[in-house]
């Protein structure tokens, strides 16, 4: 059933104003943009508690990034080509006492007083992942590679009604660096654990193959190249729409991409093929609540348990 944007946004806006009215959700006045609730935040604390035991099993080197990465880093990867809609870019003033005259009386007038900053050398981080990269440049794995259990801040310039569909959101991640076996079977891997992870807290989650929103024209063929290759799976759940799927939880198999732009080497001096699966935090968070309602104290007992609530 294909639904008009009419309806959906009608959808989206119904169940924010649902959130906003119970207080999970604060909104800032930014489409996308939103304070959380301590009970929002509590459910996932929870939930990530949730995800690092059942991924303790592979003893995850443990690393945590800022929202930023450098520009230098940023522009060793391809995202300005194949995402440039998504990106955030940090400005700052950097003038001298006439240059701040000029800003504040274009602030005053109305006028576009941002036109009078100079971008720094930090970038807002597209995905949890890309800061690691430059970390591991010019290095060689160990045989059985390298696991990276990741949480960061992402930012993505895609405002809209729908509470699912964040500006700014946290993204959970283990992430393979290794041979080009093991990279595919960590994907696999995961993507099984994690159905089977969110089917236990009751959500009805499905995998479909996906790609991601490559820009312009020929971003459509590299959509459709990685459709082909199955280089990514969602696992995708009712929040505001039960006819249309949100995706929760991603996936993904990068081939040799970041091997090769870092210079990150296998023990055999192959460049490294890189996987991981990403857990959407507040998406999951909202599809828990749309689920099981905005009570976590009434939520099924099974639920509560695994997520020790």
């Amino acid at each position: 059933m294909c639904l008009s944007h009419d309806v959906l946004d009608e959808a989206y806006r119904q169940y924010q104003q649902e959130l906003v009215d119970a207080g999970l959700l604060l909104p800032s006045g930014v489409p996308g943009v939103y304070g959380l609730s301590g009970l929002f935040e509590g459910i996932i604390e929870a939930f990530e508690r949730y995800v690092t035991r059942m991924g303790a099993h592979l003893t995850p080197e443990v690393v945590r990034f800022p929202p930023l990465l450098s520009r230098d880093s940023y522009l060793r990867t391809d995202h300005i080509e194949t995402f440039p809609d998504l990106m955030g870019s940090v400005h700052s003033f950097v003038g001298k006492e006439k240059d701040h005259l000029k800003l504040v009386q274009k602030k005053e007038a109305g006028e576009g007083w941002a036109e009078s900053l100079t971008p720094t050398d930090v970038m807002l981080v597209p995905a949890a992942c890309y800061p690691l990269y430059p970390t591991m440049a010019n290095s060689t794995l160990p045989d059985e590679g390298r696991v990276v259990d990741l949480r960061a801040f992402v930012f993505r310039h895609e405002p809209s009604p729908d509470p699912a569909r964040m500006q700014i959101f946290r993204q959970r991640e283990y992430v393979m660096l290794g041979t080009a076996e093991q990279a595919p079977a960590h994907r696999d891997y995961w993507l099984k654990r994690g159905e089977e992870m969110l089917t236990a807290l009751g959500l009805d989650v499905k995998p479909v193959v996906a790609n991601d929103p490559f820009f312009g024209r020929g971003g459509r063929v590299m959509a459709a190249t990685q459709k082909e290759q199955a280089l990514k799976y969602e696992l995708v759940a009712p929040i505001a729409s039960t006819e249309k799927l949100t995706a929760i939880s991603s996936s993904n198999c990068h081939l040799d991409h970041f091997g090769r732009e870092f210079n990150i080497k296998t023990a055999d001096g192959q460049p490294a093929h890189t996987a991981c699966i990403g857990f959407g935090l507040e998406r999951i968070t909202l599809a828990l609540l749309k689920k099981h309602g905005f009570d976590p104290n009434a939520w099924p007992v099974d639920v509560r348990s695994l997520l020790e609530l």
